[in-house]
């Protein structure tokens, strides 16, 4: 099979799409390279546009050729026998579309099937399943609520429902701040919880060839400037990501658990990425990533790197994976 790594998106994500994707190729070299544009039209790029393109996560990147549509473009994958790897994130990349577009045409790809990908992307119905598979969420808060809830708490916290955690987060530390949300919630849904006092940490999830499942190192993640959004993440040198985190044997344990109990969960395939705080509480999960960055910064690379696996290692058995059709 044709390995064509698939990058970009019609979302805000694109842009660490593209870091990711330099990754992928430095990795797969002999991948074809295909751009998604913001206008559902696929472009053919050249390896030297791509590992060229000097600022990612800041600038837009332009292959200057003409593309064809998105499901010719898969159509296209289906005749010539791609299997698609998915250097992609957020939005119709991440929800569920582009896979069952994928699946509607028998186009192998990696990652998780359509259904899983979309459970995944809703953070409330994610929330929802990760409980009943023995995962502990914050409470939710409805919108008519949040006075109460803000009287109640002293904090809270409001993100988008269906988009990636890097984006739109509001944190309610005064009652100004409630203006904000009832604001951002006319323009798209919001998820609304209680503020939770802790340490960030995320842990990977790896689905191998062979069938098994491993839980990879967590980490500990230490925001530059108080929370771990796209500038924390990509921007700030300050940002400090430990692999492995700092965290007592039971609590690695325990996230190592929660992380592989989201992933069967949400029927996930091939790899994921949950996100939680570590409070005096306990855990508290925050949500779960199908397509997590592959950047040479991203938080998965680096737990593949704690454990002792190869970046093209986990590659080609996704890569397996997904020639073999298997899909949950």
């Amino acid at each position: 099979m044709r390995i064509t790594i698939l990058f970009g998106g019609s979302n805000r994500e694109r842009l660490v799409s593209v870091a990711s994707a330099q990754a992928l190729h430095q990795a797969l070299p002999e991948a074809d390279l295909w751009w998604w544009d913001v206008e559902d039209k696929v472009h053919v790029v050249q390896s030297k546009q791509l590992l060229e393109h000097a600022r990612p996560f800041e600038d837009e990147f332009k292959p200057g050729t003409s593309g064809i549509p998105l499901e010719q473009a898969l159509d296209r994958a289906k005749a010539e026998g791609r299997v698609l790897v998915l250097g992609l994130h957020g939005g119709r990349a991440e929800n569920g579309e582009l896979q069952l577009m994928c699946e509607a045409r028998g186009v192998p790809f990696t990652g998780s099937g359509s259904a899983s990908s979309h459970l995944a992307f809703d953070k409330i119905a994610a929330k929802h399943f990760a409980a009943l598979g023995g995962v502990t969420p914050p409470e939710n808060i409805a919108l008519d609520k949040i006075d109460e809830a803000f009287a109640e708490y002293g904090r809270l916290i409001a993100k988008p429902a269906r988009d990636g955690s890097s984006y739109g987060l509001i944190f309610v530390n005064a009652r100004q701040d409630l203006v904000a949300v009832r604001n951002a919630a006319q323009h798209e849904d919001y998820v609304i919880e209680p503020y939770v006092a802790g340490v960030e940490a995320t842990c990977g999830v790896l689905e191998r060839a062979d069938g098994s499942i491993v839980a990879l190192p967590p980490i500990e993640i230490i925001p530059g400037e108080g929370s771990f959004d796209y500038a924390a993440k990509y921007l700030l040198k300050s940002t400090q990501e430990i692999c492995p985190g700092r965290f007592a044997p039971e609590i690695t344990a325990a996230l190592k658990e929660q992380a592989m109990l989201a992933h069967r969960a949400m029927s996930c395939t091939g790899y994921s990425r949950s996100d939680f705080i570590v409070s005096d509480k306990g855990l508290v999960y925050l949500e779960t990533n199908t397509l997590p960055g592959l950047t040479k910064s991203s938080l998965y690379p680096k737990a593949l790197k704690a454990e002792g696996i190869a970046f093209v290692d986990f590659l080609r058995g996704l890569v397996e994976l997904a020639g073999r059709g298997v899909r949950k």
